[in-house]
């Protein structure tokens, strides 16, 4: 978190604009298409949500589900053959039972009350089940990149001009199709006006694409006088609330997909007069070999490292 100030003049925390885990927390209501929702978008949120909160989710929406509509068959007394009157076990796995189509044939419905509540019970079963196949195919068919990005990032001499510079890597053994990069600089300003803004913009790379991404990626800005970094320092960085925004796309060959990857870079998170490990090597029978333990690793020019 940084500090700055709203329109207002008034100082509030600045969070980061990308985040590694979770997006930006919205307070209030969301207008969409005409519609008022509370919070973020429920189906984003579905397919977003960890594979371990998702299925705890479905576990309790099942149990709830079944417990609603047990409550429903002790309504009626004698209503199920073959269970025992106003026992919530019986009623609660017999409504199992009927959610999930078994007919075991232990217990049945017997009364015109019973019948009804199987067949709405029934109905949402099978609308339950077409619901939930549906998002699993959505979360298992979404192709995810494992794009590593390095955690810091260097301004160092390159050619003879000062260079901004990061790693990125592909963690799984396919490649990546027509990869591209873009780098954007976001930072505050003051209008002439006196109004304080967020404004982005565009940072030229020397190399945005690649036709095959499937080892290690360094990624470099030239600082020269076209450069909006042009003649920044750490504490002009901090002091215009700057973050770097990075994000990548191509094609997994695997899903014949798009895939996207993204990370940023904050003012604390640069280094100045330093420079990347050498994390490339060339194995015996002439295969290259990346050695993702000094990813993130610095070098001083007195071969001093930095973690």
């Amino acid at each position: 978190m940084t500090s700055g100030q709203d329109d207002s003049g008034s100082t509030r925390p600045y969070a980061r604009i990308v985040r590694t885990g979770r997006s930006a927390r919205r307070r209030g209501a969301t207008i969409l298409r005409g519609r008022r929702w509370i919070g973020t978008d429920l189906y984003q949120s579905i397919l977003s949500t960890p594979y371990w909160a998702f299925l705890c989710s479905m576990v309790l929406i099942f149990v709830a589900f079944n417990g609603v509509f047990a409550g429903l068959y002790l309504l009626d007394p004698g209503g199920v053959a073959g269970a025992r009157p106003g026992s919530f076990p019986d009623a609660f796995f017999f409504s199992v039972q009927t959610f999930g189509t078994l007919g075991y044939g232990v217990m049945a419905p017997k009364s015109f009350y019973a019948n009804v509540v199987v067949s709405v019970e029934v109905f949402f079963g099978i609308l339950n089940i077409a619901v939930v196949a549906g998002i699993m195919f959505a979360r298992v068919s979404r192709p995810t990149a494992r794009v590593m990005f390095s955690r810091i990032a260097v301004v160092t001499p390159f050619e003879g001009v000062p260079t901004l510079m990061f790693r990125v890597a592909n963690e799984r053994g396919n490649q990546i199709l027509e990869a591209t990069i873009s780098l954007t600089l976001a930072h505050q300003v003051t209008t002439r006006e006196g109004h304080v803004m967020r404004r982005f913009e565009n940072l030229s790379l020397i190399r945005a694409s690649t036709p095959l991404f499937m080892l290690s990626w360094t990624v470099m800005h030239r600082i020269d006088e076209t450069s909006p970094l042009y003649g920044a320092t750490r504490e002009s960085l901090l002091r215009d609330l700057v973050e770097l925004i990075v994000v990548l796309s191509g094609t997994d060959e695997t899903y014949s997909d798009t895939i996207y990857a993204r990370h940023s870079f904050l003012p604390e998170e640069i280094h100045w007069n330093r420079r990347f490990a050498d994390i490339i090597s060339v194995q015996p029978d002439g295969r290259p070999l990346v050695d993702l333990r000094r990813f993130h690793t610095l070098e001083e020019p007195d071969d001093l490292i930095d973690r």
